[in-house]
C-alpha cells in the first residue's frame, strides 16, 4: 500500500501542477469558437491523481486548484464553481471505474466514460447557470452583446443565441477538450510507471503499473 505521506506528498504535487495549468498555461481558439473560450488541461493531474490514489486523492487535488484560483476570479467565482463542478464529475467518475479494472482497457472505459460526463456536465452548467449568469454580470442582460462576441457561430441571433452558442461553441469545445485531456492522461500515465516504480517503491504501484505496459 501507498503509505499516506506518500499520498499526500503526490497530492501536493499534483495540486500544484493543476493549479500552475489553471491559472496560467491557457489559450483560446478564436478561429474555431467564442475568444472568451480558454483551452486548458488543468484536469490532466486531478484525473492521474484519482488513477493513482482514487476518487478521494483525485477530488482534493481539484477542490485545491479550486480554493487557490478563487481569489484571483474575474467571474464572481461562477466559472470557478462550474470548473469545480466538471472536474469532480470527471476525476470521480473515472477513477471509480479504473479501480474496478486496473488494466489499459479499464483505463479506456474510464476515460471514454468521463469525456461523456464532461460534455454533458459542461453543456447543463452552461445552459441554467454560466451564460445566464454572463449576460447579467457582463452585460446587464442584453443578449444582443453577448451574440455580438459569439459572431463566429454561423446563424446566432437574439433568438436563438442559447441553442447555437451551445451546440456550434459549447458541445464542440469542451469533446475537443476532454478528449485532449484524456488522450494525454492514457499516454502520460503508462510513460509515468517508471517514475511511480522509483519514487514510491510499491508493490502496489509496481503490479499497477505493469499492467499498463
Amino acid at each position: 500500500m501507498i503509505s499516506l505521506n506518500k499520498k499526500i506528498a503526490l497530492t501536493a504535487i499534483l495540486s500544484t501542477l493543476a493549479t500552475i495549468l489553471y491559472m496560467f498555461i491557457k489559450f483560446p481558439l478564436p478561429m474555431l469558437f467564442p475568444s472568451f473560450l480558454d483551452f486548458q488541461v488543468s484536469n490532466l493531474p486531478a484525473i492521474i491523481g484519482g488513477f493513482l490514489l482514487g476518487p478521494v486523492y483525485g477530488s482534493l487535488i481539484v477542490i485545491i486548484r479550486f480554493l487557490i484560483k478563487l481569489p484571483f476570479s474575474s467571474t464572481q467565482y461562477v466559472g470557478e464553481l462550474a470548473d469545480l463542478i466538471i472536474g469532480l464529475a470527471v476525476v470521480i467518475s473515472s477513477s471509480i471505474i479504473y479501480i474496478k479494472n486496473k488494466t489499459r482497457k479499464g483505463a479506456l472505459i474510464a476515460l471514454t466514460t468521463s469525456t461523456v460526463i464532461w460534455v454533458i456536465t459542461s453543456v447543463l452548467l452552461n445552459r441554467y447557470v454560466l451564460v445566464p449568469f454572463y449576460i447579467e454580470l457582463f452585460f446587464k442582460g442584453d443578449v444582443n452583446a453577448f451574440v455580438n462576441i459569439c459572431k463566429i457561430i454561423p446563424g446566432i441571433n437574439e433568438q436563438n443565441y442559447m441553442q447555437k452558442y451551445l451546440v456550434y461553441a459549447v458541445l464542440p469545445f469542451n469533446l475537443l477538450l476532454s478528449i485532449s485531456v484524456n488522450l494525454i492522461t492514457f499516454l502520460v500515465y503508462k510513460r509515468l510507471s517508471n517514475f511511480i516504480k522509483t519514487y514510491f517503491n510499491d508493490e502496489q504501484v509496481i503490479e499497477l503499473s505493469s499492467k499498463l505496459e
